[in-house]
């Protein structure tokens, strides 16, 4: 095909430009030439040769081939006809084959101002595991994306015609009488064009897209959830929305929704966790492993001769979660003890009077006969708080309801004939 072989060039310039590594994928490319290309778009005050340059860069590596014979000879071998020479068309028009028709003044002669699209929000649920050490997840979502084939004209031809039903306003008003004298405006979307303001022939519309601009495409997502993320906080995929023409694509937005976890509580960078013990551990000692988020085992004991009183708190620092962007620095992890008394009955007199020669003293007051003769007897009963609450709650509202009945009103008496 040539008389010579081409002498290897400089293959490092493209990606320079648009600010990628020579492995990047056709996704990272396209990312980096809708980030930039709208930066430097002439109409927003951009510098034209920079746009001219990306638009060149974009279009050699976004084709495989010009790619691969820019990696190998540079870009004087392009120039030199092979892959079918590069930077050739427009760099407008690689722009508005890669987001529709679009400008960003107001008074350009290029097309229309460019709308910008809707974000699309979803939940993505999280355990507290994966808060603490990070993880991540791979997701499958549909999307719109231009055609390929008609490059979001939605024509064969790349041509679309004004709607006549609108006159290219994308929108009708209607009028109808509401009384004498009174007239109703109304606006709604041209049902000719859906709001489009340009029409397409059936003969003309593409065979892929059928005239819709757009088609449906599947796209995986890894959403990276880092170290000491809170729940509510969200990750964002920046113009990885739908794609419409003459529309800047939105955003994909990750809310993280912390699902309840069994064991530990979260309260910003600390931990909480409650741990039962029983009578005896409390009075004489306890040691047990507590299995952290991250499955180590650490090893909780207490200290010789401490007693540990009902709902007593002891803290273990730097084991709570990792701060978010600091994940070597973390909250504390706090352990509320409970104490599990014997159930009633299963200690015996004999026990008891053992237990009272190790335990302190009773309270020194002491009842004499006399006294004892003078007082009067009493049962306790156990009680369920909550329950005697709720009880005396409902025995309220019903005596309140009982004096609403009660009270005395106007009697009115049938009048005798």
């Amino acid at each position: 095909m040539f008389g010579h072989i081409p002498k290897k060039g400089d293959s490092t310039k493209y990606y320079e430009i648009l600010g990628v590594s020579k492995s990047a994928s056709q996704d990272e490319l396209k990312k980096a030439y809708r980030k930039a290309a709208i930066s430097h778009h002439p109409d927003k005050g951009g510098d034209p040769e920079k746009f001219k340059e990306l638009s060149q860069a974009y279009e050699v590596l976004s084709v495989p081939e010009k790619r691969e014979i820019y990696d190998q000879y540079g870009e004087d071998a392009l120039k030199e006809g092979m892959g079918g020479g590069g930077g050739s068309h427009s760099p407008f028009d690689i722009f508005e084959s890669f987001f529709g028709r679009s400008s960003f003044g107001g008074g350009s002669s290029r097309g229309r101002r460019q709308k910008q699209g809707e974000d699309v929000v979803h939940s993505l649920k999280v355990s507290l595991e994966d808060l603490y050490n990070g993880t991540s997840k791979k997701l499958s979502l549909s999307k719109n994306v231009l055609c390929p084939k008609c490059k979001g004209k939605g024509s064969k031809s790349g041509a679309s015609g004004r709607c006549y039903g609108c006159q290219g306003s994308g929108t009708k008003i209607s009028t109808r009488r509401i009384g004498p004298g009174m007239i109703q405006q109304m606006q709604h979307v041209c049902s000719d064009c859906k709001g489009s303001g340009e029409v397409i022939s059936e003969k003309d519309k593409c065979n892929q897209c059928k005239g819709n601009k757009v088609s449906q495409e599947k796209k995986v997502l890894e959403v990276h959830v880092e170290k000491g993320m809170q729940h509510g906080q969200k990750i964002v995929f920046e113009g990885e929305a739908d794609e419409a023409p003459d529309t800047v694509s939105g955003d994909i937005v990750f809310v993280l929704q912390l699902k309840e976890h069994p064991k530990f509580k979260r309260k910003s960078d600390d931990l909480y966790v409650e741990h039962t013990l029983s009578l005896t551990e409390a009075l004489c000692g306890f040691q047990f492993a507590l299995t952290h988020l991250d499955g180590r085992q650490l090893l909780i004991k207490s200290d010789p001769g401490e007693v540990i009183k009902p709902g007593q708190h002891k803290a273990i620092n730097d084991e709570g979660m990792p701060q978010y962007q600091r994940p070597f620095m973390k909250g504390r992890l706090y352990i509320q003890f409970n104490v599990e008394f014997p159930e009633p009955g299963t200690i015996s007199l004999d026990q008891c009077r053992s237990l009272e020669k190790i335990l302190p003293p009773r309270s020194a007051s002491h009842l004499s006969s006399m006294e004892l003769d003078e007082c009067e007897e009493t049962t306790l009963h156990d009680v369920n708080m909550e329950e005697e609450m709720r009880r005396k709650q409902q025995q309220q509202q019903q005596e309140a309801y009982d004096e609403d009945d009660d009270e005395p009103g106007p009697r009115v008496q049938c009048a005798q004939q």
